[in-house]
């Protein structure tokens, strides 16, 4: 678990629903530690609290195979690699104002991950959609998110909604219901420890509320060093919310970089502590069932519409078009790790770079 925790930290590029696509295709395809539906339902879970999802789920993910050890080994090797990646970009942008140049990578590397995702969607909304109507319910909630309605509200619904119906008659006669100074290095941890305990939704979300605490309430960052600090969070491997380890960096050099990265990931810890042991027990009730059924269709939905959005920036030409196909056609003949597919697309990449330069 803890090597598969430290290779996904390393080439999760991406973004939650390429993580959450990597994990699937190790720990449901490849290694069988769980079933599809089992994974489902942990996704399901973790949609209903903070955090950042797809370091949740590799922290269920080593609860299953290996207990608590394997539940702190995954989440914090997921997130190592990354925190030491953005560290030393903070370094560079602080040592020479700017972030080094690494679009290159990604035009090789964001053509395959489209290919990654659509498969691992695929693979799971044949085990979600168990009927039509959920099938439908799916649909509608890519819909919906394509249109910006509010990720969490479709979720919610989702769930309330199959719940109504499965229990409609059931409870008819029921009642109805400028780099600034150093700062004060408690404050930081607050305010990331805060963020972590209440953020839903996508990296956007994560950047409103990093603009309202940081750049409006407090003035420790402009707003070109926070969208700095998000495009290193985005370029680099592993999860988004490693963004806090440049901010904490740029506003409090090495402490600041640990404190922010230890705050905004421990309520993630905490969340996912508590839910493992009644997650068992809450599937077994016919309510809580009917609700994660419409939570996991919904969370599929909203998959599929974060994965049209990356489409739309990755594939940009002819180039990236053949790459993608390429990578899907590998992906469904040969079923190959898709950590070596990201690889091979950064090679690629880094190739294109160099004719180029020639």
């Amino acid at each position: 678990m803890a090597r598969l925790a430290l290779r996904l930290g390393i080439t999760a590029f991406g973004g939650p629903a390429v993580h959450i696509a990597m994990l699937r295709d190790e720990v449901v395809t490849r290694r069988r530690w769980m079933t599809d539906e089992e994974f489902l339902d942990l996704l399901g879970a973790t949609n209903l609290i903070p955090g950042p999802n797809s370091t949740e789920m590799v922290m269920h993910a080593g609860y299953v195979r290996a207990g608590w050890p394997g539940f702190a080994a995954g989440g914090a090797l997921f997130i190592l690699p990354a925190t030491l990646i953005v560290l030393a970009f903070a370094w560079a942008y602080v040592t020479w104002g700017q972030t080094p140049a690494a679009e290159w990578l990604l035009y090789g590397i964001k053509p395959v991950i489209i290919a990654v995702v659509l498969e691992a969607i695929f693979g799971l909304f044949r085990t979600a959609a168990k009927t039509v109507p959920l099938a439908l319910l799916g649909a509608a909630a890519c819909a919906l998110y394509l249109m910006g309605v509010n990720e969490l509200a479709i979720l919610f619904g989702a769930g309330a909604l199959v719940f109504a119906f499965r229990f409609a008659g059931r409870f008819s006669g029921a009642a109805a219901v400028a780099i600034p100074v150093v700062p004060d290095l408690m404050r930081l941890f607050m305010i990331f420890a805060k963020i972590g305990a209440v953020l839903y939704g996508s990296g956007y979300v994560l950047v409103a509320f990093l603009r309202t605490e940081l750049v409006e309430r407090r003035g420790w960052l402009t707003d070109r060093q926070l969208l700095d600090a998000v495009a290193v969070g985005q370029f680099t491997p592993g999860p988004l919310f490693t963004t806090a380890t440049f901010i904490g960096y740029v506003t409090g050099s090495w402490p600041g970089a640990l404190i922010a990265t230890v705050a905004i990931f421990l309520p993630a810890f905490i969340f996912v502590a508590i839910s493992i042991p009644l997650l068992p027990r809450l599937r077994q009730s016919l309510v809580f069932a009917a609700i994660l059924d419409g939570v996991n269709v919904a969370a599929l939905g909203l998959m599929a519409g974060v994965t049209w959005q990356l489409a739309r920036s990755a594939i940009i030409d002819v180039f990236t078009a053949v790459l993608a196909a390429l990578a899907a056609a590998v992906l469904l003949r040969w079923r190959l790790n898709s950590a070596w597919l990201v690889l091979a697309g950064a090679a690629v990449a880094f190739l294109a770079r160099w004719l180029q330069l020639m």
